[in-house]
């Protein structure tokens, strides 16, 4: 896979040695020529430029490119980034950095984002997760999609705690995807049965009802 990473800042080079450890082939463009610091990730291809130019995007062959990853400082070059990515050069796949929690309404696909990632939601959504049990906490959206990723730690007294995950009726568009046990990912199966402390990954739809999910969760089928 072929990679453009805007912003070669500490997240930029991050993202960059994680994705050239599995074998991707990666380009770092920044502006600024403190951030040029090319010992550090030596097997990417480094350019100093404004990624927010067009000439830019066409010296490292953004059309070429599986993704774009739009990593700056700053939300309104990310949002530049990621519209000429997807409208200039049909890029299939566009992540763009939320520095400001409150830009992030922004950051859909009339601005090319396929995907949007707020460090500091991400980072509260963590925290939450690891406090609390019972409660549902947003892990993830995808702006393309509206799908969420949801995390739900099971309670030991949880009525499901002992039922085969086939016997449940999970709420309409709403996928169990993975059991997270004793810090082992599962992949559900109809014959496996829930625990308490289990770590429960939902993917759902936006319109999914979140409230019935928990319900369910953490008392049981409501009464009909």
């Amino acid at each position: 896979m072929r990679v453009v990473i805007a912003g070669a800042g500490s997240v930029g080079r991050s993202i960059a040695r994680e994705l050239l450890g599995h074998g991707h082939e990666v380009t770092l463009i920044d502006r600024q020529p403190s951030a040029m610091r090319v010992s550090q990730v030596a097997e990417a291809d480094w350019l100093l430029a404004d990624a927010c130019e067009l000439p830019t995007l066409r010296q490292v062959k953004t059309e070429e490119c599986d993704v774009v990853v739009a990593a700056t400082g700053d939300d309104k070059a990310n949002l530049v980034i990621s519209l000429l990515a997807k409208t200039e050069f049909g890029v299939p796949r566009t992540v763009a950095r939320v520095n400001n929690p409150k830009n992030e309404w922004m950051f859909d696909e009339a601005w090319g984002v396929d995907v949007a990632v707020s460090t500091p939601r991400i980072m509260t959504a963590m925290v939450e997760e690891a406090v609390t049990v019972g409660d549902l906490v947003r892990i993830f959206t995808f702006h393309q999609s509206r799908a969420d990723i949801l995390e739900l730690t099971l309670p030991d007294d949880s009525p499901l705690a002992g039922v085969r995950v086939g016997q449940i009726e999970w709420p309409t568009d709403t996928v169990l995807a993975c059991i997270v046990r004793d810090a082992r990912p599962i992949a559900p199966s109809p014959d496996d049965t829930l625990e308490g402390r289990d770590e429960l990954l939902f993917v759902t739809a936006r319109e999914a009802d979140e409230s019935a999910l928990e319900q369910l969760l953490t008392h049981g089928p409501a009464a009909s």
